[in-house]
């Protein structure tokens, strides 16, 4: 019965079935690396061995501390940024500007850097800056998307309720997608986690989870490189988790929606 659930299309298990089911994976992935390694990684030993080192002697979770707090805050700014211009679109004034932030995000890390290092004057600001504009601009591009999901009829029965302009647009697009806007930014925060850890080997006088990376991966030491990252992956599990309980806690409507 448990068996058919889990390969049955469009099912849905019940959430101690599907928990066994990832932990017995878990554990079948855990005896394969432990007893058949690959000669391209490290064995499970050797990075739980770089992983208590790392831990007790380089300053792994003070490292990741500073980078999350940076990544953290660069989201904070990203996310009010994209939030304005996406909204701004609402007058056509403001709408190229949305169109141009959406296509800024085939720029280069390197030229970034660049120009945000003749502007400003200390490594966290550069480093801070280019997390933002990157964060900034593929926000814009989820959130623009999202607003462009409303629907005449959404905005049609706000102004039968007696709603002007601006009301019907904060009640339907502001109030009404806030839920969606949130989980545009748990998609997008990747993109920080996956950018801190480049910015970081450039500026290092900070230090932080990048910078422990490349010190490892530069004397060859793939066990304490394949730990690094496996914290790091853990790590934005964790946060990604994390919006999407605040999005059922303060949005619980929106699992309404969902396919079942």
């Amino acid at each position: 019965m448990y068996m058919k659930e889990l390969f049955a299309p469009n099912a849905h298990p019940s959430r101690p079935v599907f928990a066994g089911m990832v932990a017995a994976q878990v554990f079948v992935l855990g005896l394969l690396w432990a007893f058949y390694p690959l000669q391209l990684f490290p064995s499970l030993g050797d990075v739980l061995r770089a992983l208590g080192s790392l831990t007790t002697s380089q300053g792994l979770l003070q490292e990741l501390w500073a980078s999350m707090t940076t990544a953290l805050q660069a989201l904070a700014i990203g996310t009010g940024l994209a939030l304005l211009i996406s909204y701004l679109t609402a007058l056509p004034f403001f709408r190229p500007i949305a169109y141009a932030a959406t296509k800024m995000r085939y720029l280069t890390l390197t030229g970034l850097t660049f120009f945000m290092a003749l502007l400003l004057n200390s490594g966290h600001q550069v480093k801070l800056s280019v997390l933002v504009f990157a964060t900034t601009v593929y926000l814009v591009t989820g959130m623009t998307s999202v607003i462009l999901t409303t629907t005449q009829e959404e905005m049609d029965h706000a102004r039968t309720l007696g709603l002007g302009e601006w009301r019907s647009f904060f009640e339907v697009v502001v109030r009404g997608k806030l839920d969606l806007m949130l989980e545009v930014v748990r998609q997008n925060f990747a993109i920080i986690w996956t950018m801190i850890t480049l910015v970081e080997t450039l500026y290092q006088s900070e230090g932080g989870i990048g910078l422990l990376l490349y010190k490892q991966n530069r004397y060859l030491h793939l066990d304490g490189v394949l730990a690094i990252q496996l914290v790091i992956l853990a790590t934005g599990a964790a946060q990604d988790y994390g919006f999407g309980l605040l999005r059922r806690v303060f949005f619980p409507h929106a699992a309404l929606a969902a396919a079942r």
